[in-house]
């Protein structure tokens, strides 16, 4: 055997033992970026619940406003009259 192919069989071994580990760092940060993307998810879920709120929110406000600007009007309208 030459020493060309002793090399060419020693890198092959090398290559074939650096395999596994290669995989378990490649599962390893899939393992990472699905958690990251779950977080992610999670955060934009609560943001949407919390965008609703919101809305609800303003929406009863601004209810309450109309109410609230009708009853100084009729309080004004009545003021007036007498």
């Amino acid at each position: 055997m030459s020493e060309a192919d002793a090399t060419a069989v020693e890198e092959q071994g090398a290559a074939t033992s650096e395999r596994p580990r290669n995989i378990r760092q490649v599962a390893q940060g899939t393992t990472q970026v699905s958690a990251s993307i779950t977080k992610v998810s999670n955060g934009a879920d609560k943001t949407g619940s919390a965008s609703g709120e919101v809305l609800s929110a303003a929406q009863s406000l601004s209810r309450e406003s109309s109410q609230l600007r009708q009853e100084v009007e009729r309080f004004l309208a009545t003021a007036g009259a007498t």
